[in-house]
C-alpha cells in the first residue's frame, strides 16, 4: 500500500526541527554543544519537587490523578495572574490557560487564526518552533530584522501597509521582545509600545512569547507587551524556571480567543496532565519560585559572562556576537566569507557543537551567523568549547 500518497498537505508542509537534528548528531562522546535550548540541570529544584510530590500523594492524590478541566487547575491559574502582576499584567483566572508547553501553546494560536497563506509577521532571525508552527498551517512568513533594540517597528510598519497595498492583509504578529531566541536581544521601550499601537492600528493579532523574561542578569526589567494593553496575547512556560520535563506552560488572552484555544485544545489532549499542575501550583504559593529564579539568574549571569570573555580571547577579528543581559543565548556573526552552516562538519570534527543561522530565518538569511547556549554547558566546557569553536573558524579563514 502507498501510504504516502494519503498523507494530508499538513503533513507534507512540516520539516523536522534541523536543532533536533543537530542535537541528535552532537551527542557523540565528548562533543561540547551549545545547540540545545537547554536549561542547566542544575538549576532544577530537585529536593523541593521531591518534597512537593511526597505532599501531593499524600495529601490530594485524588485531584492529580484524575481528568481535568480543559482550561486548567482554577487555583494554578489564579496563582499565576497574582505573579504576573507583578509584571504589571491584569489578569484572573478566568483570563489563562494552561498548556502543555508553550509549543502546545503556539499550535493552538495556529489552529486558532491561521488558514493557508495569511500572512504572519515574525523577526528576523525568530525562534524556530514558531516559524514550524506557522509553516505548518501554511503560513506565509514576512520577516522583519531583529537589531539590538529588538524587532525593527519602523521596517514591520513598512511591511504591514505593503501586504495591505497587495490586497494581502496581515493576520498577526509574533514577537519574543524580552531576551529573545536565538539573538538574546531585548525590544526597547519605545519599540514595545509602538508595536502594540500597531497591532492595534491595523487591526492585527499582536502574540508576545516571554519564555526568559524572569531570568534577567542586569539592566532595568521591561514591562512586557501585555502590560502595555490587553488585545496582546500573552505565552511563557515554566520550562526555564521550574524544569522542562513538566511541560508546562500558560496563555493569558482576551476571553473570546481564550475561549477557542479552550475549544481548539479539548481535540489535542482534553487537558494538561494535573500532576505537574499540582507540583507547579505548590512551588508557587509555598515560596520556592521567587528564591530559586535568583539562584538561575546568578548560575546564568557566570556562564554569560564565562562565554563572552572566552568569545574575546578565542575568536578571531571580524566576528561580532551580541551581549544579552539575560536568557540563554547569545547571537555570534562570522565574516562574510564563512557559511556557518556549511562550517558545522568541521566543528564537529573538533568535537563542538552549535546552531547555523539559516534555521532562524524564513528568508534565507543567517548564512553567517549561529546561535549559542550558554546555560547548559558546564564552566570548564564554555572555556573549551569556544577555543574549539574559534580554532575551526580561524581554519575557514
Amino acid at each position: 500500500m502507498d501510504v504516502a500518497r494519503h498523507y494530508s498537505e499538513n503533513i507534507k508542509r512540516m520539516k523536522s526541527s534541523e536543532i533536533r537534528e543537530l542535537l541528535a548528531v552532537s551527542q557523540k562522546p565528548g562533543v561540547i554543544s551549545f545547540g540545545g535550548g537547554l536549561p542547566n540541570p542544575q538549576a532544577f529544584p530537585v529536593h523541593h519537587i521531591r518534597t512537593i510530590l511526597e505532599d501531593v500523594m499524600e495529601e490530594e492524590p485524588h485531584l492529580a490523578f484524575q481528568y481535568g478541566t480543559t482550561k486548567g487547575r482554577q487555583h494554578l491559574r489564579q496563582a499565576i495572574a497574582d505573579m504576573v502582576a507583578k509584571e504589571g499584567i491584569r489578569a484572573t483566572a478566568e483570563d489563562i490557560l494552561i498548556t502543555v508547553g508553550s509549543q502546545q501553546a503556539l499550535d493552538l494560536i495556529g489552529r486558532v487564526f491561521i488558514n493557508p497563506g495569511d500572512t504572519v509577521f515574525l523577526g528576523l532571525p525568530t525562534y524556530l518552533g514558531g516559524i514550524n508552527v506557522f509553516r505548518a498551517y501554511g503560513a506565509n512568513m514576512v520577516g522583519v530584522p531583529v537589531d539590538d533594540d529588538g524587532m525593527d517597528v519602523d521596517l514591520l510598519e513598512e511591511k504591514i501597509v505593503a501586504a495591505e497595498e497587495q490586497g494581502k492583509p496581515g493576520k498577526l504578529i509574533y514577537s519574543v521582545p524580552t531576551f529573545q531566541n536565538p539573538a538574546g536581544v531585548e525590544m526597547s521601550p519605545e519599540r514595545r509600545r509602538r508595536i502594540v499601537e500597531l497591532a492595534e492600528e491595523h487591526n492585527l493579532v499582536l502574540l508576545e512569547d516571554d519564555p526568559y523574561g524572569k531570568l534577567r542578569f542586569e539592566g532595568e526589567t521591561l514591562k512586557p507587551l501585555k502590560a502595555h494593553a490587553e488585545h496582546v496575547v500573552y505565552m511563557a512556560t515554566f520550562s526555564k524556571v521550574l524544569a522542562p520535563g513538566f511541560r508546562l506552560a500558560y496563555v493569558i488572552a482576551p476571553d473570546a480567543v481564550l475561549k477557542k484555544m479552550e475549544l481548539a485544545k479539548q481535540t489535542v489532549d482534553l487537558c494538561t496532565p494535573m500532576l505537574t499542575q499540582s507540583v507547579a501550583l505548590r512551588f508557587i504559593s509555598e515560596g520556592h519560585m521567587e528564591q530559586h529564579i535568583p539562584f538561575i539568574i546568578d548560575m546564568y549571569r557566570r556562564k554569560r559572562s564565562i562565554m563572552l570573555e572566552a568569545l574575546e580571547e578565542y575568536f578571531p577579528p571580524g566576528c561580532t556576537w551580541t551581549c544579552p543581559r539575560g536568557g540563554m543565548f547569545l547571537w555570534a556573526t562570522l565574516p562574510d566569507s564563512i557559511d556557518t552552516r556549511d562550517m558545522f562538519p568541521a566543528a564537529l570534527e573538533e568535537k563542538v557543537a552549535y546552531v547555523h543561522g539559516r534555521a532562524f530565518y524564513v528568508n534565507g538569511g543567517g548564512q553567517h551567523s549561529m546561535r549559542l547556549n550558554f546555560s547548559f554547558p558546564s564552566d570548564e566546557d564554555i572555556t573549551e568549547g569556544i577555543e574549539r569553536l574559534g580554532r575551526t573558524i580561524k581554519k575557514q579563514l
